[in-house]
């Protein structure tokens, strides 16, 4: 062998180092910006993508409703033994507790420059931070109450009403109404499967639903509506939204009346609409309330009013407000007949009675000679002192009803015909 061999061999090494690593370098590079990366050992794999957890049912409990399908809970809150009753309402942009429970349980208020808006004012209130509600089954955490007075919605359904529930709850989880069982099913949120033979609403939801809907009368109007849990009628419209659109036929009768939320009541117009669609669901003569909505509580011209539970009920109802999806199923009450009686009487749970607060011009109860704070004894021999069953009894449109009162002392009798509105 050359004595030169192994200078010729190193120096042969030494000059193809340079050019080996340029090569690698290309190559690498070549990987990187194509985003291939090799690691011995390990085969290649896909991007794994996160799948969440599906939805499980947390609890379930009874609710009871009143009429116009409002529906009450019962609660606990914080430490407190007693159960206390709430309104679940889709129409409440957070949770909220009765001012006179507030004294009752004797709980810190803190002032705040939030304010509340209702059909009859607005209100600047008070919360208490960071307090627990406690359903069957389930506990929610770290909530903050704003604080109204309720003495309203007491004296309208006869029941002590501690708070209403809104989105403070409806937004950490998916919640299940079920007309036919009266229950409420509470589902963690995830991927839900919904039942077979209903419909899929995809609302607008910031903190309150917004769904479009499509009314008729003198004309077809769509717009946007708040989906209200919280409202025991059909529909309320704002007199603006009906003008402007010129909705309604003008020869069609209406009925001056009263109906009463946050912040009391509000003198209104109750007539009927042709039609009101929902997704593919038709309803005909449609009861509506219509008022001259001074403080703007349905948002005019973005919305036109809002749809209450009377229209509701008529499906079990899927609230996922995480996926911004309202689902609704018809159940056994979806062909039930619209309330179309008027009186133009309302009454009210004072004190352990029931009394006149309200007797509207030229009406049925007028004319029957009833007077604002008669006491009602009795509706058609029923004595229950019951006002949710006397409100029942007095929707029997073309009806002769029989009313025992105290006034002055004594008892009187009373015969009303109950009006159709048709």
């Amino acid at each position: 062998m050359d004595q030169n061999a192994p200078a010729m061999l190193c120096q042969k090494k030494h000059l193809s180092i340079p050019r080996l690593s340029y090569r690698l370098f290309r190559l690498f590079f070549f990987f990187l910006l194509t985003g291939i990366c090799f690691f011995p050992g390990r085969p290649l794999k896909a991007q794994e993508k996160f799948v969440p957890a599906p939805a499980k049912l947390i609890t379930s409990f009874p609710f009871t409703m009143f009429t116009g399908g409002v529906i009450l809970v019962k609660a606990g809150l914080g430490g407190f033994p007693d159960s206390l009753n709430f309104i679940l309402d889709t129409g409440s942009g957070g949770i909220s507790l009765d001012s006179a429970t507030v004294t009752r349980l004797k709980l810190l208020t803190q002032a705040s420059d939030k304010t509340i808006l209702g059909i009859a004012g607005i209100r600047q209130v008070r919360f208490i931070y960071n307090e627990s509600l406690h359903l069957p089954g389930l506990t929610v955490d770290s909530l903050n109450f704003h604080v109204n007075d309720y003495d309203i919605l007491s004296s309208v359904y006869g029941e002590k009403v501690d708070g209403i529930i809104g989105y403070s709850f409806f937004s950490r989880y998916i919640v299940k109404i079920d007309y036919d069982s009266l229950r409420i099913y509470v589902f963690s949120k995830g991927p839900f499967k919904y039942p077979k033979g209903g419909h899929l609403l995809k609302p607008v939801i910031a903190s309150l639903p917004i769904q479009t809907a499509t009314v008729k009368d003198a004309e077809s109007v769509t717009s946007r509506f708040y989906f209200d849990t919280g409202a025991g009628l059909c529909t309320l419209l704002s007199s603006d939204f009906v003008s402007d659109s010129s909705l309604l036929d003008p020869r069609k009768k209406s009925f001056a009346t009263q109906a009463q939320g946050l912040g009391g009541k509000a003198n209104m117009r109750l007539t009927t609409i042709r039609e009101l669609r929902l997704g593919p669901y038709r309803f005909r003569k449609v009861p509506a309330y219509i008022f001259d909505d001074d403080y703007n509580v349905t948002s005019y011209p973005n919305l036109g009013g809002l749809l209450g539970n009377d229209i509701l009920r008529r499906f079990n109802v899927t609230l996922n407000y995480d996926r911004r999806e309202i689902f609704l199923l018809p159940n056994s009450h979806y062909r039930d007949q619209f309330d179309y009686s008027y009186t133009g009487l309302g009454i009210y749970w004072e004190e352990g009675e029931i009394r006149v607060g309200d007797i509207m011009h030229d009406s049925p109860a007028e004319k029957a000679g009833l007077k604002l704070d008669d006491i009602v004894i009795a509706v058609n021999s029923n004595f229950s002192n019951n006002i949710q069953m006397y409100k029942n009894i007095l929707q029997t449109t073309g009806e002769k009803v029989t009313i025992i009162i105290k006034r002055n002392g004594g008892l009187q009798q009373m015969t009303l015909r109950v009006k159709s509105i048709l």
